[in-house]
């Protein structure tokens, strides 16, 4: 009998009978979300929802039973929990003592459980394959690969543990589309938390998952991972209740629930296509990709074909600026590159490191001997409320072959970066809003600053860019719109602690002056942005 031609109540009830014989339910009962299933005395019941609600994309709460309660109504009928999942584990004190085929043994038990019915990423897999994307896992007839991460899920109450993520590769043409179909079922997890390389997760060898089978990705695929409900496992672990189910990696509760986002418990704002994710290629090595939604990313455009107008002078590639902004977006240590003979903080410099300053960025501001800056002008632009803190302001000198690796790396160790980013700025009077490629730049940037640009695109783990100074505010306005952009926050977030990021309509106020598309009113609010607040990123005015 072919198992996959079977419903999800003509599956569940094969497993009752123990008659199954398979190694996954991956690749079964196509069209119908399946799910994770975490068992557990009803004292801490409350806590794990909150866990739950926390962490929303690792463990998304489909349902939970009463206690006692062994049926499901609102996700499959005539089923039976303790029978209707091929393998499950037993936790005694946060340990799997054993893995059985059926919890008919602890009825008694279970008089004083609660059941969580968490969304698992196998729901998606049949619309993968529709939309033409191939799911290798199904392909090798292997369970999916997951792994532990080095990101922690917010802690509630004695539920705290690593974020466990499945990785499935997929062709780097086909990103878009995964993204995108994935993002509409949100109780199979939603979008990939990470796109790229899996050090980014602490991971270090694709080749052994912590569970399920290793996947044998085609040339060129990219590694993709999505959060896994397998968390919910490892916070049974940490919690260490006396008596605990789970069920077994890779076996889920199959319901009768379509796979679709036309599902009532799904929030329907995520249907709203300017809300659907795009992927963005960062950098090669390592190979780290980043989302933003089409809205954002429309804006960015906007933003960045106004600033580019009339500047035939410029090389400006299309995304530049979105790629810009999604860069420093990853980063957590900022150089801001530049030299001024004025002997002045250029106000596209000041901008720039108030905003990085506001998101939590490490800033350094970088010069040369002919830079003309000085850590008195910081002071002063500190004391005049002009600049947010107060920077460390460095000279690099060339002095021999290795002096551009010491100053971005600790003593020269590629493995110890000093930065993830490094960004020129131009001196005042260049140019107008232009983000440079690299030919550009060494207009801008001769000498000796220019090596660290050289010696930054060679080092693994570092971004550059480079901006005129008007230039730097478009930056942060793509920056700003970032910081509003659900999708790119989520990714950055890795799907946790999503509870905690103010709604949409909070922070409306916040971008009514956005996108500006008209040269004046550009020039305008550019000359805003220098006095905007660093902390609120609030301007105090409306350009109109």
């Amino acid at each position: 009998m072919d198992l996959h031609r079977l419903s999800p109540a003509e599956l569940r009830l094969k497993f009752r009978n123990e008659d199954h014989g398979i190694s996954t339910t991956s690749g079964l009962a196509n069209g119908y979300q399946q799910a994770n299933v975490a068992i557990l005395p009803s004292h801490l019941a409350p806590d794990f929802e909150a866990f739950c609600q926390s962490n929303a994309a690792a463990v998304p709460l489909m349902c939970l039973s009463r206690p006692g309660q062994t049926c499901c109504p609102p996700l499959a009928q005539e089923a039976d929990i303790r029978t209707d999942i091929p393998q499950y584990c037993v936790y005694e004190n946060g340990q799997v003592v054993k893995t059985v085929s059926s919890l008919m043994e602890y009825s008694s038990e279970f008089s004083d459980m609660v059941c969580f019915y968490l969304g698992c990423s196998f729901g998606f897999e049949g619309k993968l394959k529709a939309a033409g994307v191939p799911v290798r896992n199904v392909e090798q007839q292997k369970n999916v690969s997951m792994y532990r991460t080095s990101v922690s899920c917010v802690p509630v109450g004695v539920f705290r543990c690593p974020l466990v993520v499945t990785m499935r590769p997929v062709p780097p043409e086909m990103l878009d589309t995964a993204v995108e179909v994935t993002h509409l079922n949100p109780l199979a997890h939603g979008a990939p938390v990470h796109i790229g390389d899996p050090v980014f997760l602490g991971i270090q060898d694709l080749s052994r998952p912590d569970y399920g089978d290793a996947v044998e990705p085609h040339p060129g695929d990219v590694p993709v991972f999505w959060a896994c409900g397998v968390t919910s496992s490892e916070a049974l672990r940490g919690a260490k209740p006396p008596l605990a189910f789970s069920h077994s990696p890779g076996f889920m509760f199959l319901t009768d629930l379509p796979d679709s986002s036309s599902s009532p418990m799904d929030p329907s704002h995520l249907n709203e296509g300017h809300l659907t994710p795009l992927s963005f290629r960062l950098s090669q090595r390592p190979l780290l990709y980043s989302l933003a939604s089409k809205r954002a990313v429309h804006k960015i455009r906007e933003l960045e074909r106004t600033v580019s107008e009339g500047n035939t002078g410029a090389s400006v590639d299309r995304d530049d600026l979105v790629r810009c902004c999604l860069a420093l977006s990853h980063a957590s240590s900022v150089a801001i590159v530049t030299h001024d003979p004025n002997n002045r903080l250029p106000p596209g410099l000041v901008t720039m490191a108030n905003t990085l300053l506001s998101l939590g960025k490490r800033v350094t501001v970088a010069t040369d001997r002919r830079g003309g800056l000085s850590q008195d002008l910081i002071k002063e632009a500190v004391g005049s409320d002009s600049l947010a803190a107060t920077i460390p302001l460095v000279t690099f000198e060339d002095i021999d072959s290795d002096s551009a690796l010491r100053f971005l790396c600790q003593d020269g160790d590629v493995k110890q970066l000093s930065y993830d980013h490094l960004v020129a700025i131009e001196h005042s009077g260049q140019a107008a809003a232009v983000i440079y490629n690299k030919v550009n730049r060494k207009q801008h940037l001769e000498g000796s600053l220019e090596q660290l640009f050289t010696a930054a695109e060679d080092t693994p783990g570092i971004n550059t860019s480079a901006v005129s100074e008007c230039g730097a505010c478009a930056v942060v306005c793509g920056l700003f719109l970032l910081q509003n952009c659900p999708s790119h926050q989520r990714y950055l977030k890795k799907g946790l602690g999503l509870d905690r990021i103010a709604p949409p309509e909070e922070t409306q106020g916040r971008t009514s002056g956005l996108p500006l598309l008209d040269k004046v009113k550009m020039k305008k609010y550019m000359d805003e942005l220098t006095a905007m607040d660093p902390f609120t990123l609030e301007s105090g005015k409306n350009v109109q």
